[in-house]
Order: structure tokens, then C-alpha cells, then sequence
């Protein structure tokens, strides 16, 4: 529940506005809030029981996530995603996780990469649990990313993931696909604990390339 800002018990001013963009970010992707749809600010204020500011202040933190497009004269939207964006953030994903991936097989420890064998283990056994199945499947890809080194990497895949969630095609949603997911992912491990770095980075792209083709708009 969101603090009231003039209770004895409210956020400071900044806390309080990073406490609106979560809730709103998670309604946009319960859809709550649906891609392309105005975000009537009045209402949500008071939905809120918060002044404009903190809400005003939300929307700026999930416009630069690219969550949120602001348009002049006309407020604020959810960012509906096109086929172009699609194809986009799934080649920067691309390019940068499998990147992590070489990095992985290359650098990681034994103790790393046992750790990323867990989350993958996890994977397996929540397939008939899609929310749960969902959570694990981004926490391997962001321990992959972590146990790369590079924390700007982290940071823009992070938000790439975010603005992912937007797309109504989503990639697992397709028949089939989580057991092809789960497939790839065996297959990226192998490649991984056999430190074949090459190997990796081609599973991790055809990963994506294989996500797209599920994902795409029609």
C-alpha cells in the first residue's frame, strides 16, 4: 500500500516516488495498465493517495526504462511495443548475453558455474509452474550476466528485459517453446562447464534467435 506523503509514517520524498514506479511498473506488467493505453494520473494519484509529484516523478523512472512514452501535450502512455522494437531488443539481447555466455566459459569457477547449473535445475522442475517458471528463467539469464563481470551489461539487459515484458507475444507463450527453452539451456550448460566458449555464444544467439521467431508480432 502506498504511504500517504503527510502521514507520521511517510516515505521520504524520494523513496516515495521509487515506491510508485514499482507498483506501477508491476501493473503495466500484470497488464493492468495494457501497452498503448493513456495513464490517467488524476486517478492514479488518488488511487494512491499521493500528491502529482511522487506519481509525475514514477513516470520519469519508467520513461528512461522505456516502459513508459511521454507525449507532448497528451500525458503519459504505456509503450506498446512494434515488430521493429521486438526484433531490436532481441538483438541487443543477443549480442550482449551471449557475449556473457563466452565470458562465463571462459572466466567463471567451478563454484560459478555450479551455482548457474542450480537455477537451470530449478528451471526443470517448475515447467507446469509457469509464474514460478518465468522468475527462474530471467534469474538464470541475470546470474549469467553477473558471473560475466560486466555491470554495465547488467544494467542495460536489465532494463531491456523490462521493456520485453511489454511485448503480447511473449516468447514462452508459444506451444511448446518452454520445453524448447529448456532444451537450449541444457545444451548452453554443456557447452559452458566443457568451457567451450564458442560454442556458447553460438547457443546463446540461436537461444534468442529461436525467442524471436516465437515472440514476433504477427
Amino acid at each position: 500500500m502506498i504511504l500517504a506523503p503527510h502521514s507520521d509514517t511517510a516515505l521520504a520524498p524520494r523513496a516515495l516516488y521509487q515506491e510508485v514506479a514499482e507498483r506501477l511498473r508491476q501493473q503495466i506488467f500484470d497488464r493492468e495498465l495494457e501497452p498503448g493505453s493513456w495513464i490517467d494520473e488524476q486517478k492514479l494519484a488518488a488511487e494512491y493517495g499521493i500528491s502529482r509529484t511522487p506519481l509525475r516523478e514514477a513516470l520519469k523512472v519508467l520513461a528512461v526504462e522505456g516502459l513508459v512514452t511521454m507525449k507532448v501535450r497528451r500525458g503519459a502512455y504505456v509503450t506498446e511495443m512494434s515488430s521493429q522494437d521486438v526484433r531490436q531488443v532481441y538483438h541487443l539481447l543477443a549480442l550482449l548475453e551471449s557475449d556473457a555466455a563466452g565470458e562465463v566459459a571462459r572466466h567463471a569457477s567451478d563454484q560459478d558455474i555450479t551455482r548457474l547449473r542450480e537455477l537451470h535445475e530449478r528451471l526443470e522442475h517448475e515447467v507446469r509452474q509457469r509464474e514460478f517458471f518465468f522468475a527462474t528463467n530471467e534469474a538464470f539469464h541475470m546470474q549469467l550476466l553477473v558471473l560475466g563481470g560486466n555491470r554495465w551489461c547488467q544494467q542495460i539487459v536489465g532494463d531491456l528485459r523490462k521493456v520485453m515484458k511489454l511485448n503480447r507475444h511473449h516468447s514462452l507463450f508459444r506451444q511448446g517453446r518452454i520445453e524448447e527453452s529448456l532444451a537450449e539451456h541444457r545444451a548452453l550448460m554443456n557447452a559452458i562447464a566443457a568451457r567451450q566458449a564458442d560454442e556458447a555464444v553460438r547457443l546463446m544467439q540461436q537461444h534468442f534467435a529461436n525467442g524471436l521467431a516465437a515472440a514476433a508480432p504477427d
